[in-house]
């Protein structure tokens, strides 16, 4: 079984990572651009693993 703060870490970067989608779904309708997929899901990787790691020392430093 996993541990609440892992869950907790997993689940921000989730969070990270579909909100920068959804904003950056946005700015191609708005715009009307072209960008690969490819290059959103890899930088939305990168958003969910910084958001995971900011979740996880902030846990820990403000005693959650």
């Amino acid at each position: 079984m996993v541990d609440a703060r892992t869950k907790s870490t997993a689940l921000w970067g989730v969070v990270g990572a579909l909100a920068f989608l959804v904003l950056a779904q946005g700015y191609l309708l708005i715009a009307g651009q072209r960008v690969a997929y490819s290059a959103l899901f890899g930088v939305a990787a990168v958003v969910f693993a910084a958001a995971a790691a900011t979740s996880h020392v902030a846990a820990g430093r403000l005693g959650g």
